[in-house]
């Protein structure tokens, strides 16, 4: 066997936890899109919203005078009230009525299934992982690589299924927002999109048979891993 596969897999998995933190982190938070409305008045609070896969949160926010290009309200970072509510598809008796007039209730239960999909499989690609490092267990090497594979996938889907939600949004004739822009919780479904698909490949890479050292020297007659 070769010395270097187990140093191998286990820098590969502490790279995979990064993505997998990176991954809770982006589902269990809010963060995922900021909505600005037009500013009519100045000198006066104006509601600024952000949202994640399953609640919604609004900041009464001062506004002060604004150069030219600055036409919403915000940065949602401003001191102010905030209120926050899970969507009423998720939690019947909660009120988010800002958010279900101006998006369709399937793209936000579409992205939070998806991503549940993400974490389940990267949990047991986790946990194929762990049982591996045991003696004689390396065959789990593979099904853990795939699962890992597939929650890159799956929270990928969400990020794009989220972005139509966004941009139907904004597009719709009802809406208040005029702006939006992504935030934190967005780019660390991006960055464990990233970190799970390309270790994953790299996980599978590793645990494949190694291949024949010469050119005359078959599968066959390669020595076998022990």
């Amino acid at each position: 066997m070769d010395e270097s596969k187990p140093l191998k897999i286990r820098l590969t998995f502490s790279i995979i936890l990064v993505g997998v933190s990176l991954l809770f982190a982006a589902v269990v938070t809010d963060h995922w899109a900021v909505l600005s409305p037009k500013v009519e008045t100045y000198n006066a609070t104006c509601e600024a919203a952000h949202f994640g896969l399953w609640r919604l949160c609004t900041k009464r926010i001062y506004v002060q005078e604004q150069s030219a290009k600055e036409k919403g309200c915000g940065p949602i970072s401003l001191p102010g009230e905030s209120n926050c509510s899970y969507f009423k598809h998720f939690t019947p008796g909660e009120s988010s009525e800002i958010f279900e007039v101006t998006t369709q209730k399937e793209y936000s239960i579409s992205a939070a299934a998806i991503a549940i999909f993400s974490v389940g499989f990267a949990i047991i690609g986790t946990i194929c992982i762990l049982f591996s490092f045991r003696k004689k267990s390396d065959y789990l090497l593979k099904p853990a690589s795939m699962f890992y594979t597939f929650a890159g996938l799956c929270i990928i889907i969400s990020v794009e299924v989220m972005r139509q939600s966004v941009k139907r949004m904004i597009d719709s004739e009802e809406t208040v927002w005029i702006e939006y822009s992504y935030s934190w919780s967005f780019a660390c479904a991006c960055a464990s999109f990233i970190l799970l698909f390309i270790c994953g490949i790299i996980l599978l890479l590793i645990a494949l048979p190694r291949f024949p050292q010469n050119p005359w020297e078959t599968c066959m007659d390669a020595e076998p891993e022990h």
